[in-house]
Formats: C-alpha cells, structure tokens, sequence
C-alpha cells in the first residue's frame, strides 16, 4: 500500500472510496432553549482498501478529544483514532488510526457537539408563536451538502446507508423523522423517541424535527397512512393539501408501477424554511405558503401552487429517493423530472386549471436564462461544494421539465412511462446518471434517445429555427438563441413539429443539420387559402424558438386574431416574436401590433403572458422613449380595460379557477400602469377591508391588485396606504396575506417609500425567508433606488442570508438595471466581493442589464415606433 498522508485529502471534489458506510446509528439530543446539540453516532463502515485513514464530511460541528474510535467486526479490538483532523474549507474530517485498518465491516465511533443555527439549513431552529409566547423547534434541511452540519457522514449522494435514529427530546413535544415511531420512553421532563429502521437511502434525505404541532391524518387506499402537520391551531389549513397528498401517492404508484416505499407519509409547515419545500424520505418539510390553504384567505393562485408543490415532493418519493443522481451534476434527473410530473398531477385531479398551458411559463423561465452566454448545460460539472446551490436553477427545474416534456411528446405518452417505470425498477434502492434514463427510454421506445438528448442536456443554449416559405419550400436554418443578439455556434438535433391551416394533418421529423428543405408538396392546397398559415413546434412541445419571415409572420398574426391556433400555440407566437425583439432580430413596431392581436383572447396563461410582455415593453420604453409612454400607456390601458370590465371586482358564482387567477393578474396590471379607475375602486374597497377583515368586498383573488393599487397612491407626504398595509402584515398569522403585503409593499413609484419598504426587509418582523417578496415587488420606477440601497447594505446582507436566498437579492436588484453605466457600476461594485457561492449569479444578472441596455439602443433606432404607437392608441 502506497504511504498515505492526511494532505492528500484535502482540496478534492469528493471523498475517498477506500470506505463506505452501511448503517448510521444516530443519536440526537437538542436543546430547545440553549439552541445546541449533542450527538453521537455508530457507523458500520464497508473498508474496501488498505487505509490507515477514515475521512468523511462534517461542518461546523465540535469533537471532544478522545471521542473517536474503530471497532473492527469480530474482533473485539477498540483501534482509538490518534488524529482526527478538522478541515473547515472542504467541510471534511480526518481521522487518522496507527495501524491500517483489517477490511471488511467495523463501527466507527464519534461523539460531537453543534449549535442549532439561524442559517436555515443544517440542524437549524425556527422561532414560532404559540399563545403570544416566541418558541423554538428543531428542523432540519440537508440538501445539498448539510446532513454534515448536523451529524459526521459520508455527505454525498452515492454513499446510501440505512438509518437507525433517536431522538432525546423534551416530554411535551412531537418528535418526528423519516420513519414511525417504534418506542416512546418517557423519563419526566424529557423522553427517547426510538424510530424504525430507514430503507438504503441517502444522506441529504434524512429528517428530524421536534416541537409542537397539530396535526390532519387520513389514509390511502392501500393503507398507507399520510398527516399533514402544522403550528398549533392551523391543522384545518392542511386540508387540502392532505387530499391532493393522497391522490398523489395512489396515481404515482400506478404511474412509476412501484408502490410507495414507506409505511407513512408525513408532511409539514415550517415557519422559516428557505426554499419551498423538501423531499425527505417520509417526512416532506415545506414553507407554509406551500403546504397550507385557508377557504376564505387564501387565492386561487395559492391553491394551485399547494397542489403542484405537494406533487412535485411526492413525485421525489419515487425519483430522487428511492432512485437518487449519482452525483450534483445529474440534479436536473430529479428536478427537471418532478417539475414535469407534478403537472401531470395537476392535470389529472383538476383538469380545469389548464395546466399543461400554464406549463408553458416554466418552460419561458428555462428560455430567459438559457438565452444568457453566462447560462450552463442541464448537466453540470460541480468541482466544489459551494457550486451546488446556484444549480437549484430554471436551467435544472424547468429547462430540465421542458425537455422531459419535449422527449415525451416525441416518443408518445405510453412508451414513455413504461421505460420509466422500467428505470425505477432497475434503479430502485440505488443510483443512477443521466446516460441511463436515455438507455432506458432507448430500449422502451427503440428511438435514438441518447443521440437526440445529447445536444440539449450537454451543452448550453438552444436554438432558434429561422424559417422562411420560397416556392413552395420551407426553408429552415438554425442557430443558437441569444438574449444578446449574439449567434452561437452549436446544433442540436430538433423534434421538429408543424402543421398548416389546421391541427389534423401535422408533420414531425428530427431536424439534424444547420440547414434543410422541407418539401411542402402534401399541403398545396392548404397554401391556395387566404387564409394560410404554418406554426412551427405545434403546441410548444419543444425547447427551441422559431423566427419567421415577414409574411410568415403576418399570417399567423391573422391566425392569432381569428382564433385558428390553440392556447399552447397563441402564446408561443407571442413569446418567441417578444424574445426576438429584446435580441433585436424583430421590430418592437411588429410585437405591438401582434399584442393588439390578442383583444378577444379567452385564455387566462396567454393574457397574462401579453400582460407581462406590455409591462415589460412599457418599462423599457421609460427609458428608451419616455416622450411616448402617454400613447403607449392609451393603448396598453385600452386593450386591458374590456377585459377588465367584463371579468369585474367580483367573483361571479360557478366561474372556474382561471378567471379567479385573471382577475388578479388583469387589475394588479392596470393598477401598475397608473389606470386611475380602477385605483379608485381599489382604495374605495381596501378601506372596507381595512375596517372588516371579513368583508365580501376585497376577496383574496384581489388583495394583491387592491395593495398594489394603494401604493400607487403612497408617497413621502401621504403615508396611509403604507401604514395601513403594515397594520395588515402585523394582525394577519396566514403566511399567504403576508407575503401578498410585502410584494406590494415597494410597489409605490416614490423612492422614499420605496427605501422604507427595503428598510422593513431587513427588521425583526420580516423573516428571512420572505425578504425576497419585497425586493421583487420594487415598481419600475425604483429599480435604481433598490441599487442604491443594496450596496449600503450589502456588508450586512452578505452576512446574514446564504444560499438561494442570498443570489436573490443579487439577481432580482441587478437585473432590472436598464443601461450600461449602471452594469459598468454594478461590475465595479461585486469586482472585490464576489464569492464563489454568487459567481455565477453576478455575471448573469450584469449580463441581463447588458442586453436591456441594448434593446433600449435597438428601440431608439426604430424610425417608425412614434407613429406606429399613436395610431394604436387612437384606433378604439
């Protein structure tokens, strides 16, 4: 055996393989009040090489001398560690023995020490009020990379162990973790919790958390049983998310054709929780605003969001827990994944919501990332622990949810889940890459999987098809889309899909090379017609955008007004041809009149996408051409208004769950663009509210829009409408009415409100969690007032948030920046304060300013857009 040394260890990506654990026997005792811990834990450790040296991950965590020591198997020598090594920079521990350790099982041995944090992940305490009384819980979120902040392991994903875990824990409270209780002993003020065995599973899936709780229960057909835990008083808030968790589990097991690996599910409302919810094995933590649903307080929108997150966690029962990536890189397998099926969901329980439509946003997310040269590949290279946060992205959710759903489509809904299910079987209670998902779908379905997934999951980007129509020939040629305006190099391979004039007849064939012909010959009569016209990617099944010429362009244009393409593809043309514009590749003057096209629309995701493509448009043309915003402003306000008008302040009985979701969307907009009746009817009705919280008058589908209404009428010398939306945030306990304050909060144009709002974030009443909301609701008008006032403040937030939250703050301030001094600011600025946990974030969020920058240039250039905008806003 070659001379070992404990340097050789240090600076690596991933541990050694000369050991593996097999089973944890963890032990845990946390002080609620002190807010620390003690712990020991027993690891039977696989030594599969000659070593004189045990290493595995641990952080923040203290060791007492002497605390260490190997028992190998059988016979009953103790070896004492002689060094144990503490390397806080790779977050590993080093535990060094005199003689070389015999092959084969032993147990190793630690005893350790560690403070429950404020830092929201580790072993972590999150403050909660009961009878006007602040307390503690115990909460734990180990993924990534903090199952070492809590106990000593071997922290990473392939490493999969049972867990046997106990728990000392004062007598009145609940204490939970991934499996049921076998044995409760109580001994006066405290009692052990003994929980039964875990399945082979990985670290960053193990759970505790003790404190007290309410609790809902029912059971699933086949007997499993599910409880939805919540703060003291709240359980009938966990209703709805107890049927959608039942239905779920029953319709995955069907899907993957495995039954739920466990014997309970236990799902739970934590009031700090930096992300929006967890998949641990068996006990799946959320943020409250994600688990919980109030009949009368909560939105239409809330209740959509609790359905989609309780099945995107369930969905990770299956993938991810019992069949877990192999390393970070394949994160996307878990994520992308259970993005996609939690709509699929959806889609079964409430088939009414239209959520393969409203899919389509998720995709534009993964576009609008995927279109920066600082973006990355769905499969990542992680070298570092500090790398894996910033790659819980739109790349690896929703680009990753977009390509599953194109391969899908390609391959056919049948073929698909019977190669899944396949998968999970063949991968269950182990680990797997992304190479192995294609084989399986390869085999089921016999197409090309791996060669046509290659070029979307390997490399950055994708493309655009630029297309044009000559002699009865489309001419199709493709490049990669840049936000920029830049071309990039790569190809992919395209699932192509088109149809013309109609849905019945569509064509699909795989699109290789940089250019190619498609002979129309089989729709020459469909091109006799008037009114003729070809939509490229039908649907929006695939991850690519499509650029078509002038009288390409201007046909579909007539086949949006006239109602011929559906709701997937209505909103396609408008977000490729929005797309196209920023990149300068089309006219502004051409999206406008496309958006005009939309003024008969009826679905609720492709108004609310011109929505946020008219507040875009009008945010940019504030800087490009304020002299125009009072004609763009007409128009904007009149092609809103009918809508308006028709859908009204107040539910109408039996309408379905989109127009409750419009409504919201239509009036926060026409609030937003300073419409001055509807600002009246919003404050007339908010000072209802503000005296009778149970008033009829300002339902939750319209408290967002009334807030942000009133704010339009705070600024430094009239205050009220501020004061009285902090009288709401401090009177509310339903976490959903106080995120709807804070993200209307800074949404007045005066800066010195906005400062106050910022000012708010950073006090003891907004929890960490939730600061977010505050800085993504800034008005337009403010963006550079939430500039300033980061870099005052940076030193403190720096230090503070971490993680997500933390690149938050960088990407939602920087981004919004309109113009190159003020990216040349923001680059100064981060020059000396970057980390590697923001890197990636500060160069995105610069770049997006760049492109701003340019597409304001671009508009300038435009000769004909004054005329073009006073047109449109005379025309009614």
């Amino acid at each position: 055996m070659a001379e070992q040394s404990a340097e050789q260890f240090k600076g690596e990506a991933r541990l050694p393989r000369f050991a593996a654990p097999r089973r944890y026997d963890l032990r845990l005792t946390p002080d609620l009040d002190a807010c620390v811990f003690s712990g020991s834990v027993v690891v039977s450790v696989d030594v599969t090489a000659p070593t004189r040296f045990l290493v595995l991950n641990a952080a923040d965590l203290e060791f007492a001398s002497g605390g260490v020591h190997f028992t190998p198997q059988g016979t009953g020598q103790v070896l004492h560690a002689v060094e144990v090594t503490n390397v806080p920079e790779d977050e590993i521990l080093i535990i060094r023995f005199n003689e070389v350790l015999p092959l084969g099982e032993g147990a190793l041995a630690i005893a350790f020490k560690g403070t429950l944090n404020d830092k929201m992940n580790g072993f972590y305490r999150s403050v909660y009020e009961l009878n006007g009384e602040k307390k503690n819980m115990a909460v734990t979120q180990f993924e990534p990379a903090d199952a070492r902040r809590c106990f000593p392991c071997w922290d990473e994903p392939s490493f999969k162990a049972v867990f046997k875990i106990t728990l000392e824990v004062p007598s009145e409270t609940v204490a939970l973790s991934n499996m049921p209780v076998v044995e409760e002993k109580v001994n006066g003020p405290t009692k052990v919790v003994y929980f039964e065995e875990t399945p082979i599973m990985s670290t960053y899936l193990v759970a505790v958390i003790v404190g007290l709780f309410d609790y809902v229960e029912a059971f699933t057909s086949d007997g499993t049983r599910v409880r939805v835990y919540t703060q003291v008083g709240k359980s009938a808030q966990g209703k709805f998310a107890l049927e959608v968790a039942v239905k779920t589990l029953i319709l995955f097991k069907e899907y993957f054709a495995v039954p739920y690996p466990l014997p309970k599910m236990d799902m739970i409302a934590i009031p700090d929780f930096a992300s929006g919810a967890m998949e641990n094995y068996g006990l799946v933590t959320y943020r409250e605003t994600a688990l919980l649903f109030d009949e009368r307080h909560s939105a239409a929108a809330n209740k959509q969001r609790v359905a989609v997150v309780v099945a995107h966690e369930l969905a990770h029962q299956w993938f991810g827990n019992l069949v877990t990536m192999e390393w970070w890189t394949h994160l996307w397998l878990n994520e992308g994944f259970a993005t996609w099926v939690a709509y699929l969901a959806a889609d079964n329980f409430f088939p009414e919501w239209n959520v393969w439509t409203q899919f389509l946003e998720e995709s534009t997310t993964g576009f609008k990332l995927d279109a920066l040269a600082g973006s990355h590949p769905i499969e990542v290279d992680v070298n570092h622990v500090d790398e894996i946060d910033e790659i819980f992205d739109a790349i690896s959710y929703r680009k990753g949810a977009s390509v599953i759903r194109m391969l899908q489509s390609y391959l056919g809904a049948e073929t698909f889940q019977k190669s899944l299910a396949a998968y999970i079987k063949r991968f269950a209670y182990s680990n797997a890459k992304t190479e192995d998902l294609w084989a399986a779908l390869e085999e089921g379905s016999g197409e090309p999987v791996k060669t046509l997934m290659h070029s979307w999951t390997k490399q950055q980007g994708y493309p655009v098809v630029n297309m044009r129509l000559k002699d009865g020939k489309l001419e199709m040629e493709q490049t990669q889309f840049l936000s920029s305006g830049s071309e990039g190099v790569v190809q992919w391979v395209i699932p192509i899909t088109l149809c013309c004039c109609s849905y019945s007849r569509q064509e699909k064939f795989l699109f290789h090379g940089k250019q190619e012909d498609f002979n129309l010959s089989g729709l020459v009569e469909c091109q006799k017609k008037d009114d003729f016209w070809i939509k490229l990617n039908v649907n929006q099944t695939g991850f690519y955008r499509v650029n078509y010429d002038e009288e390409l362009a201007s046909r579909l244009r007539y086949a949006v007004e006239a109602n011929k393409l559906s709701a997937a593809d209505r909103y396609g043309v408008l977000d490729d041809t929005y797309a196209l514009c920023m990149a300068g590749k089309q006219k502004l003057v051409s999206l406008l009149h496309l958006i005009a096209a939309y003024k008969n629309e009826t679905e609720y995701t492709v108004l609310a996408h011109a929505i946020t493509t008219s507040l875009s448009i009008f945010e940019m043309m504030a800087v490009a051409a304020p002299e125009e915003l009072s004609n763009l402003k007409k128009f904007l306000i009149d092609f809103l208004e009918p809508f308006a008008q028709r859908l009204g302040w107040d539910a109408k009985s039996g309408e379905g769950h989109l127009n409750a979701l419009l409504r919201g969307t239509l009036l926060t907009a026409l609030a937003e663009l300073g419409h001055e009746a509807t600002i009246n009817e919003a404050v007339r009705r908010f000072n209802v509210f503000l005296e009778d919280r149970e008033t009829s008058l300002l339902p939750p589908d319209v408290r967002k829009a009334a807030y942000v209404a009133l704010m339009q009428t705070a600024n430094k010398s009239n205050r009220a409408g501020y004061e009285s939306l902090l009288k709401i945030y401090r009177e509310t306990d339903l976490s959903q009415e106080k995120v709807r304050v804070l993200g209307s909060l800074a949404s007045s144009p005066d800066p010195d409100v906005v400062r106050d709002a910022l000012d708010f974030i950073l006090s003891p009443e907004v929890r960490n969690q939730d600061s977010i909301f505050v800085l993504r609701g800034v008005s337009a008008a403010a963006h550079e007032v939430a500039w300033t006032w980061l870099k005052e403040k940076w030193d403190y937030i720096s230090n503070t948030f971490s993680g997500t939250l933390l690149t938050y703050f960088v990407s939602v301030t920087v981004s919004p920046l309109f113009t190159d001094e003020k990216g040349d600011d923001a680059e100064e600025f981060f020059k000396s304060r970057t980390k590697a946990s923001i890197a990636r974030t500060v160069k995105q969020s610069i770049e997006r300013v760049r492109i701003s920058a340019k597409w304001v240039k671009s508009t300038r250039s435009e000769a004909n857009l004054g005329n073009v905008l006073k047109e449109l806003a005379h025309k009614n």
